[in-house]
Parts: structure tokens; sequence; C-alpha cells
């Protein structure tokens, strides 16, 4: 069984995390590993030309991410250093914070909804088919 140094953990925020968030903070203490926390803010371009506000929007998102992970980081003793928001497609992200940081291992969570998605997120199997380290998927419930 590999020993983890650096676990990345790739969280979308959302309130299905809690039971995510107790089984990264058990992996990381068993094995004694450093860990960092990235979230994605999915970048509105899209919709730009459509609607003048969208870059405020996006700012405000961004702004609200920033305080969600803050509150996070503090709940799980992460360094502010070690806490990563972004803005684009998260797939790219997580996998360019994960390079940075030298992770050996990323953790995302699967919530089980319904369709396609029951099966695999789309941007899980993206992140399980592109990390370069190994990629831990746990259930959200």
């Amino acid at each position: 069984m590999p020993s983890y140094k650096h676990v990345l953990f790739a969280t979308d925020l959302t309130d299905e995390n809690h039971h995510i968030v107790q089984k990264v903070q058990k992996l990381v203490e068993s094995y004694g590993a450093k860990l960092s926390l990235v979230h994605v803010v999915e970048h509105l371009a899209a919709i730009a030309y459509s609607y003048m506000g969208s870059v405020d929007v996006e700012e405000q998102l961004l702004e609200e991410a920033k305080k969600q992970m803050a509150k996070l980081a503090g709940e799980m003793g992460v360094d502010e250093k070690d806490t990563y928001v972004e803005v684009g497609h998260p797939k790219t992200e997580i996998l360019e914070v994960a390079k940075t940081v030298k992770a050996d291992l990323i953790m995302v969570g699967s919530h089980g909804r319904s369709g396609i998605t029951a099966i695999i997120g789309s941007t899980t199997n993206a992140i399980i088919h592109g990390a370069e380290c190994d990629v831990l998927v746990v259930r959200a419930k």
C-alpha cells in the first residue's frame, strides 16, 4: 500500500461535503500527510456576451468561494497558503494545482446523482484519466 505525503482535496463546497471531509481528514491523519484544498469556480465567459453583468457575477462567486474555502480550511486545519480557489475548467485547474503542489493523491467526492453522472461525474472521470498521481473517489453518503 502506498504511503501518501501530500493529499489534494478537490471540493465543490456543497452541503454534501461533510461526510467526505471526515474521510479526507482520517486518511490524511493516518498517513501523516500534508493536505491542500482546491475549489474551481467555472468561468462564465460563455454568457459574457449575452449578459454584461456576468463579470460581476463571476467576481461574486469567486469571493463567496474564497470565504467558504477559508472556513473549510480553518475547520480542517489547513494553512491559507495551501488553499487554492481557481477560475476555469475544474478538470484543468485541479490537475494543474495537483502538479504545482506535487500531490501524490487527489481526493474527490462523488454525489451519486442520476443519469450518466451516476456512473461517474465527468469532472471526476477526467481527473482520474488525466492525473499523474493516484485519485481516490469518495462517496458523499
